[in-house]
């Protein structure tokens, strides 16, 4: 699939391209936008995988991961309770799915969703707890 955003998208995208890799490259793509602090990127390189499996399988799954990234760019943004409702989602969207899915351990993501989450919440939404100099990283996919 050839991507139709940015060419900034497409050329991370066509690096895993090459590589001997069971995932395709969007899903590897947004994890290194993720860990970049890239959220929005992130968001744009995983949508059109979702795009094309959003009523399939794996729709809600992206979609989780999707919502993910937009908490963040959220807290980028000091949109705090924008944030907090979309660690929401995207909690519920992943809890449909085993812990081993697509060779990532979706408990480390939930808790972290819930860290960030319960971190706004306790605050009452005055204290942003996202920081450019502690960024969270996700571990890329396993084979």
């Amino acid at each position: 699939m050839k991507s139709k955003k940015s060419p900034r998208i497409a050329d991370r995208i066509e690096k895993y391209r090459s590589l001997n890799s069971p995932w395709d490259p969007h899903y590897l793509g947004y994890f290194e936008c993720f860990n970049e602090q890239s959220y929005y990127e992130a968001h744009d390189v995983l949508e059109e995988l979702w795009l094309e499996d959003r009523k399939g399988v794996r729709g809600n799954f992206y979609k989780g991961l999707i919502q993910f990234a937009g908490a963040f760019v959220h807290l980028q943004k000091n949109r705090l309770e924008p944030a907090f409702r979309l660690f929401l989602l995207a909690e519920a969207n992943l809890l449909q799915y085993e812990n081993n899915t697509q060779g990532l351990t979706l408990s480390t993501i939930m808790q972290m969703a819930i860290k960030y989450r319960t971190s706004l919440q306790s605050s009452d939404f005055k204290i942003n707890p996202w920081s450019s100099e502690n960024p969270p990283k996700l571990d890329f996919p396993k084979a």
